[in-house]
């Protein structure tokens, strides 16, 4: 069993662990900048400006002449990303106009050794896929899990590990460590993501075992989420751990009660830059990913963003992802 294979059979239970090296706190002196808690124990100071300073990385010609004619002739790698502001992962700065973020900070690495320059577009979460499908964008950095029903239109090249976190208002009292503990739950989640397929699943599940079904809910966006959370008309929020844990430390109002594989309950999940299948950019996207990995500005990535525990240790190509069921 190799290292990664082995941590990922290791990292499927729930928790709480990730959710504790994102406590954070902002900085009422400092509009921009914010404090995640670091593995160390130290802390780590985000700086949430529009004048990012990012990592990056130079060409690697042997990578840089992998990528299809037609990308490297137009000079930028057209990038697609989810216009919700979704911290850490990827949202607005101070002047709430430029997005930054891991996955930005990934996205420009990647650009980087391939010799391009990073385009990066934001639209709705449905239309990601839509412009991925018409060849509209080349590739999606936006907290996209590798499932088995996506690998059937699009290929994947892995760069972080996917844990998702349900979350409550703050002395809710609430513990989720599986199906049961959601039974007769109003539970929020994102239409179209993974979250709500394996959420799908577990109120099913309860249902099957003669519990009450999970009241599942939709909402536009953020904000109108942690409305219904503070007021009491939702019991649970199931998202992005990252974002959850963040959302907590940053405001105080609410909870991680919960942490769960992205991939179900037998897979460590994992994200993945997503192109159109046989765009030929899987590869060069591997290969310029792994560069970032070993050269060590991956791991500054993470680090700056405080999720340097959902690193892996390689990028994979169309690895298992989440079954289309869970069974």
């Amino acid at each position: 069993m190799t290292t990664l294979a082995a941590r990922r059979t290791t990292t499927v239970a729930l928790g709480l662990a990730g959710a504790l090296l994102l406590a954070a706190c902002a900085n009422p002196t400092d509009g921009g900048t914010t404090e995640v808690a670091a593995q160390s124990g130290g802390k780590t100071k985000i700086n949430i400006s529009p004048d990012q300073n990012r990592v990056t990385t130079g060409k690697v010609d042997s990578i840089a002449s992998e990528v299809p004619e037609k990308i490297r002739e137009r000079g930028t790698l057209e990038l697609v990303a989810s216009s919700g502001s979704a911290a850490p992962l990827t949202f607005y700065a101070t002047d709430n106009k430029t997005v930054i973020g891991v996955e930005p900070d990934i996205a420009h690495l990647v650009a980087g050794v391939l010799g391009l320059k990073a385009h990066i577009n934001t639209v709705s979460w449905e239309n990601i896929f839509v412009g991925l499908d018409s060849a509209k964008y080349d590739a999606g950095f936006s907290n996209i899990t590798v499932t088995e029903e996506r690998k059937e239109k699009y290929d994947f090249a892995t760069y972080r590990e996917d844990n998702l976190a349900f979350e409550a208002k703050e002395g809710s009292g609430l513990k989720v460590t599986g199906p049961k503990d959601v039974a007769g739950k109003t539970v929020a989640v994102g239409s179209g993501t993974n979250q709500e397929k394996l959420l799908i699943e577990w109120s099913a599940e309860n249902r099957k075992a003669g519990r009450k079904p999970v009241d599942i809910k939709y909402y536009q966006n953020d904000s109108d989420t942690y409305l219904a959370l503070q007021s009491g008309r939702i019991d649970l929020y199931l998202g992005p751990n990252p974002t959850a844990a963040y959302h907590a430390a940053t405001t105080g109002k609410t909870e991680v009660v919960g942490t769960y594989s992205g991939a179900g309950a037998r897979l460590q999940g994992l994200i993945a830059a997503t192109t159109k299948k046989d765009s030929g950019l899987a590869k060069p996207l591997a290969d310029a990913l792994n560069h970032v990995i070993d050269n060590g500005q991956y791991a500054k990535v993470l680090k700056r963003w405080g999720l340097s525990d959902e690193a892996v240790t390689r990028s994979e190509i169309n690895p298992p992802g989440l079954p289309k069921t869970d069974k």
